[in-house]
């Protein structure tokens, strides 16, 4: 550990690892929240101040002024909180129109959209983000031997470990998505809502289907969203939604904003951090320690982390299928309005022929098999389609067709059958716990989900049928017209060239397309409109029959008769829609179940007297002083005096995942004369970071850990509303402190600091601490001692 600081000699100074200067976007002054530096990954994250001064603009960094992307929203939304996940893959914005956008490593487009607010104004506004890991309560301890999976058995009155496979954890997490085809990107255009661009590309979509790895699969990540008017809204596995909560603090002020947080793996224990809102009654004094109790997490009744994870997958297949089903109506419909626009200017004069009025069908059934041209007809093909025109009627069905086979082939029937595949799992799982409650789903509900995709699978392989056949006879019809075309429009001679090729014609087939696809076309029946009332006829016929796929058999089959049939249950938009919404009610059936695990506990006034300026939250599991579980430690420093930092320590009783506060001791550590603290964090768990400034027009920096678990720190009983005694750091008292200084701090005035711990997700990167200019626009990121490491945290 670096000695402490002495007048005779100068502290030792931490190594810049890089610094960046934001010219072009500095970091949002209204929103001290807006720096988040990843855990694995050397990036951080700040929200800058676009046009009009508004924080609407957000900025991912590298080292050295490396922009890696950013990401803006509609005038008029502003940024309100940024957070990465634990594991680095995922930064979480939060927006003042009441949404949570999750983004990947590199790139702007949205992976996930959550909307966590309600209403309008204060209630839609999101004030903190947050994320913490927990570790399932049924996990079996695991560990890496020879490039095996240990597992624990029981002898006698011990443990050993045994160097064999976990078969029954190996299947249950077997991804059998991996065996089947890739899904493929989308079209860039004809895309619509936030999913646009998501799945445009093959790194985007890999990015977004990530199965769920065996060696993860007891991790729950859980995204904590505070809310300005005093909401908290849960999500686990990146954009599961569990839903908002309310707590009523004890003093009976009503909600309280959520303002700090903590958890650990080993605990489904959540620490938060509440202030009363802004404008009811606070004075600023006191802040409101609440236990948040996810004892779904505790309890585990199925694996939550393949629960979840599966669901999430199936959401975002859902979305994918969703896309997918409106470029194939966009297709569908670009291949008949070019060619209706053709047809609809020969239509009025073909009525107005002497002896009656023939339609174009009729018109050019008589070509075929006469050879004969009716004069408007005749006008029509060498002056409004001509060349040109035929050309364009050619590329657009063609491609149009080409693009609508595709999209069936490669996208749509691909993502049906990762559906089946996902919703079979779950089948087995609500099989396997069908007398248990609290899953949050039964086999009834799965099995009617697979009944619709089976529909929409037996719908896109006819749909694949006649896009076959019809770009079949088009192809004939396209080559007849076209001569067609140059026969009228020719000499004589050319003319009796252009006869001899029609010779060869398959003139049964241009006549089949004449009768089948030029006005209409089989494919109506799936993209075609439909009326609100056939649409909700059909829905609530559908909801009262138990198998649905027998039901559009039939009403298939009926159309292939000609006879009347349901117009909505065939087509796309409905089944989809109808899968969407049915899905949907499981989703929230899931969360609802989960919800009912989510407890508050009674909180802890905590106060200094005086108006808080800035606050940190820790929770700590390993045992301490005698005492069994958890502790939770909170830093406060007041406006008043900038010099002294008090530390909150208070023990947490946990029984069957439910937890409840127990005493609370306080203690104040005070700077040496002529020192103030610019900013404050907990680093681990057990060491605390103070940036501090001395008096003067020239100010020194330097960073203080102050071990606050330190026997030298005597946490005496709290009282509320008084402060409590503090005690002067003591450069005798090795255990308690140590004060580092900054290289290359010459002309760079911190105003603010973000500590990072040590992190080996991806390759060993050093525990770091970013400080950010009084400009807004510069930051300098430095390498913190390895001696400052937690050991309890390292060996985690």
């Amino acid at each position: 550990m670096p000695q402490p600081s002495s007048s005779s000699s100068p502290p030792p100074q931490l190594v810049l690892l890089s610094q960046s200067r934001l010219a072009a976007a500095p970091i949002s002054s209204s929103n001290p929240g807006g720096v988040a530096i990843n855990p694995a990954i050397d990036l951080t994250a700040t929200i800058s101040d676009g046009d009009g001064a508004a924080s609407n603009t957000v900025h991912v960094w590298r080292a050295n002024d490396q922009v890696v992307f950013k990401h803006a929203e509609r005038s008029g939304v502003e940024a309100e909180a940024v957070a990465w996940k634990e594991d680095g893959q995922f930064l979480a914005v939060g927006w003042g129109d009441g949404v949570v956008r999750l983004m990947g490593l590199e790139s702007s487009k949205t992976v996930h959209c959550i909307k966590v607010g309600e209403g309008e104004g204060e209630g839609r506004r999101v004030g903190f983000l947050a994320w913490g890991k927990n570790v399932t309560g049924n996990r079996r301890r695991r560990r890496e031997i020879k490039g095996g999976v240990g597992v624990e058995v029981e002898v006698g009155e011990g443990r050993v470990v045994k160097d064999v496979l976990d078969l029954p954890h190996e299947l249950t997490f077997l991804e059998v998505e991996g065996a089947l085809p890739k899904l493929g990107p989308l079209p860039v255009s004809g895309g619509s809502g936030d999913d646009m661009f998501l799945f445009s590309s093959t790194a985007s979509l890999d990015f977004v289907f990530r199965g769920c790895k065996a060696e993860e699969a007891d991790d729950v990540h859980v995204m904590v969203v505070g809310m300005e008017d005093g909401g908290v809204h849960l999500s686990i596995y990146d954009s599961f939604v569990i839903g908002m909560f309310r707590h009523e603090v004890v003093e009976g002020e009503g909600a309280a904003r959520v303002c700090g947080h903590s958890s650990h793996p080993e605990t489904s224990t959540h620490m938060l951090l509440m202030r009363p809102k802004v404008g009811e009654g606070d004075d600023g004094t006191r802040v409101y320690l609440v236990p948040m109790d996810l004892t779904f997490v505790h309890y585990s009744p199925v694996n939550l982390s393949l629960l979840a994870s599966k669901m999430t997958m199936l959401q975002n297949l859902l979305r994918y299928v969703k896309q997918t089903q409106t470029h194939m109506t966009n297709e569908w419909k670009g291949t008949r309005e070019l060619p209706q626009r053709f047809l609809n200017g020969v239509q009025d004069d073909l009525k107005k022929m002497e002896g009656g009025g023939l339609d174009i069908v009729q018109a050019l059934c008589h070509t075929v098999a006469t050879g004969h041209v009716f004069a408007p007809v005749k006008e029509w093909l060498v002056d409004i389609v001509a060349e040109r025109g035929h050309k364009r009627w050619d590329k657009q069905v063609l491609s149009g067709l080409l693009s609508l086979r595709g999209l069936v082939h490669e996208n749509l029937i691909p993502a049906l059958e990762r559906c089946v595949i996902i919703l079979s799992r779950m089948l087995g799982i609500a099989r396997f716990h069908d007398s248990e409650e609290g899953i949050g789903f039964n086999a009834g509900q799965i099995s009617r989900l697979l009944d619709i995709v089976s529909c929409l699978t037996v719908v896109a392989h006819k749909i694949l049928l006649n896009v076959m056949d019809e770009l079949e006879y088009f192809s004939v019809f396209s080559t007849w017209l076209r001569l067609q075309i140059d026969q009228q429009a020719s000499s004589s001679s050319t003319s009796e060239e252009l006869t001899e090729k029609e010779a060869t014609m398959d003139h049964a087939k241009v006549l089949t397309y004449i009768q089948r696809y030029l006005t209409t076309s089989p494919l109506a029946m799936y993209f075609d409109q439909i009326t609100k009332e056939d649409y909700i006829r059909d829905q609530e016929y559908a909801e009262d029959h138990h198998t649905l796929l027998q039901v559009l058999e039939k009403q298939l089959k009926r159309q292939e008769l000609g006879q009347p049939y349901m117009r909505a249950l065939p087509h796309v938009d409905f089944l989809v829609n109808y899968l969407v919404g049915r899905a949907s009610n499981v989703f929230h059936n899931i969360a609802e179940a989960e919800k009912r695990g989510v407890l508050f506990g009674k909180d802890v006034v905590l106060s200094i007297g005086e108006k808080i300026w800035k606050h940190d939250v820790r929770l700590r599991v390993k045992p301490e002083n005698g005492t069994t579980g958890q502790t939770s430690y909170v830093a406060l420093v007041s406006e008043a005096d900038k010099s002294t930092v008090f530390l909150f320590k208070t023990t947490v009783r946990s029984t069957k995942g439910i937890s409840e506060l127990g005493l609370t001791g306080a203690c104040g550590v005070s700077l040496p004369v002529g020192k103030s603290i610019v900013d404050f964090s907990f680093l681990d768990e057990s060491s605390l970071l103070l940036l501090c400034c001395t008096a003067g027009d020239n100010p020194e920096y330097c960073l203080i850990k102050i071990s606050y678990r330190s026997s030298s720190l005597l946490y005496r009983q709290y009282e509320p509303g008084q402060r409590p005694q503090s005690r002067t750091l003591d450069r005798e008292d090795q255990t308690l402190f140590c004060t580092t200084g900054f290289s290359h701090l010459s002309h760079f005035t911190p105003v603010q600091m973000e500590v990072q711990k040590t992190c080996r997700l991806r390759g060993e990167i050093a525990g770091r601490v970013c400080l950010i200019g009084k400009d807004r626009a510069m930051y300098k990121t430095y390498a913190l001692p390895k001696s400052w490491e937690d050991a309890d945290t390292n060996s985690q």
